[in-house]
């Protein structure tokens, strides 16, 4: 059977959720639908439609209800305009139960007011008892239900939007960043950038997304330009690599001046030849000949046929 699966984001800067939209055939990019969800239902904006259904995940596709109406969008707009009101009323009660260690950073309500959730994050890795917290918030608002949801130092950054650490006006993860990749300390050996915390954490207390923007370029790069400390023939003569430029395909090479005065030349890398192989075709070249006796030797060589 062929399903309609359309792309669905609930945030401005969101992810993306696959949704069943065979009860809405004709959808399109740009409307608003109501979607049942595992938080239960909610309102999205369709940004995409599938050309081709992708692989079902686990627990089948979740199913698009219907359209919004003006109606639903003036309850999400007027929902929305109680959610600080919400959180603040969390963070008092958090600071009466003295919860230390634990921040409220926002409040979200579902379009219709009937969820409402509390995110929230800590200082610690360690699990905090919010019971109570939780409780009290539920009580507070008998006829929604509530829950706190913990989030990540990079969601945090994200919601709270602000400068980034490079200068940024806007932070990536609050201006196009969808989804957060998986980061590691090797993506900025592999870039050469320096591993001072300052320069390569974010202001989320992470290593920075950006690290991962050219990195895949960079091993490609990296692949065709010769190891550092490597020995190369050069236009100049031979020389030890001190360093490469792998976006420029250029390479930095440690060449010997007058009086022993050394100096470093960047090259292209098709200025560049392996000083090992050169070096093997040279004593090749210089090998005596055993294949042919001395008189009939037509290669210039001397030596003495095998036996």
């Amino acid at each position: 059977m062929q399903r309609n699966i359309i792309g669905v984001r609930f945030n401005k800067i969101g992810k993306v959720y696959h949704f069943d939209s065979s009860a809405l055939p004709d959808v399109k990019a740009g409307e608003h639908v109501i979607v049942d969800t595992a938080r239960g239902k909610h309102l999205g904006e369709v940004v995409m439609v599938l050309r081709e259904t992708p692989p079902m995940p686990e627990g089948g596709w979740k199913s698009v209800e219907r359209r919004a109406t003006p109606r639903d969008l003036l309850l999400q707009q007027s929902w929305q305009s109680k959610q600080t009101e919400a959180m603040i009323n969390c963070r008092a009660r958090a600071a009466e139960l003295k919860l230390g260690g634990v921040k409220i950073i926002t409040a979200e309500y579902n379009y219709d007011g009937t969820r409402l959730a509390f995110l929230f994050s800590t200082e610690t890795e360690d699990k905090a008892d919010l019971k109570s917290l939780k409780k009290d918030m539920q009580d507070l608002y008998p006829n929604t239900h509530t829950e706190l949801r913990q989030i990540g130092p990079r969601d945090v950054a994200k919601l709270l939007g602000g400068m980034g650490a490079c200068g940024l006006e806007t932070r990536c993860c609050s201006k196009f960043l969808t989804d957060f990749s998986p980061i590691s300390i090797k993506m900025a050996k592999e870039q050469g950038i320096s591993l001072t915390p300052e320069e390569i954490t974010g202001m989320c207390g992470r290593l920075r997304c950006c690290l991962i923007y050219e990195y895949d370029q960079y091993v490609e790069a990296r692949k065709l330009l010769p190891k550092r400390n490597k020995h190369v023939v050069t236009p100049r003569g031979e020389g030890k690599v001190v360093d490469v430029i792998p976006l420029s395909n250029k390479v930095m090479v440690l060449l010997e001046g007058e009086e022993g005065k050394s100096f470093v030349v960047t090259f292209d890398l098709e200025e560049l030849q392996p000083w090992d192989e050169l070096e093997a075709l040279r004593r090749k070249s210089e090998a005596p000949c055993d294949r042919h006796e001395g008189g009939g030797c037509t290669c210039g060589k001397s030596g003495n046929r095998k036996a």
